[in-house]
Order: C-alpha cells, then structure tokens, then sequence
C-alpha cells in the first residue's frame, strides 16, 4: 500500500511522525558522536572538544524539542492507528537510539501500511500470486 493510499488522517500522522522521527534521529548522531565522548576522550580546549560543546550546547536543546515533538505525535499517531502500548513504548525508545531509530521509523511505517492495506483487503502481494496463479 502507498503512502497515497491510506486515508487521510492516518497519512498525515504518519507523515508527522516520518519526518520527526528523521529529524529526532539525524540529531542524535553527532551528539553521541562528538557531545557526549568529548569529556572522555578530549582534552579541553582542543578542536574536538570544542565542536562537542558547539554541538551540546546548541543541538542539544534543539535535539530534546524535536524529541518531545516526536513523542507527542508518536502517541497520537499510535492512537489513531490502534497500536498496542508496548509497541508504542517501544517505538518511543528506539527514537532514542543512534542509528536504530532509523530502523524503528521503517518499522512503523511498514506496519502501518500492512496493517491500513489488510483493513482495506488489498492484502499485500495478492497481485503478484494471482498474476503466477493465472
């Protein structure tokens, strides 16, 4: 199933989500990669070091809004499309994640799809097996 294909109000909250969780997870990247080791693994005052502060100090913050932006729409799009409560805390907590939240935004996605196309009985691949059975 597209995204054209599902009924409105479940493609916008999940385009919301898609976009925050992008957002949310491209964020994160250079604040476990520079912010967070620079204390551990940096002496002070060299270029590293003063690139994480750069990083902590302004993309951190900016980091934690989208986050709760995420979250926020992450709960209204789990309540539109009736997910279950672990799934949904699940979803919530890969976000958080370096790299795996990409994954969790996939993950999601497809299960929304699956899901929205199954309800509409256009089960996923029944063209292809009818068009091998003709």
């Amino acid at each position: 199933m597209t995204q054209s294909a599902l009924p409105p109000d479940v493609r916008s909250a999940l385009l919301r989500y898609r976009i925050l969780a992008n957002i949310v997870g491209v964020l994160l990247i250079p604040l476990v990669v520079f912010a967070w080791p620079r204390h551990l693994l940096y002496d002070e005052g060299s270029g590293i070091y003063q690139a994480g502060e750069w990083v902590n100090t302004y993309l951190g913050p900016l980091h934690g809004f989208f986050y709760l932006l995420f979250f926020f729409f992450t709960v209204l799009l789990s309540r539109r499309v009736r997910w279950s409560l672990p799934f949904t805390a699940v979803t919530v907590l890969l976000g958080t994640v370096p790299f795996v939240s990409f994954w969790a935004e996939h993950r999601a996605t497809s299960r929304i799809r699956r899901e929205q196309a199954v309800a509409s009985g256009q089960v996923p691949g029944d063209d292809a097996a009818a068009s091998v059975n003709r």
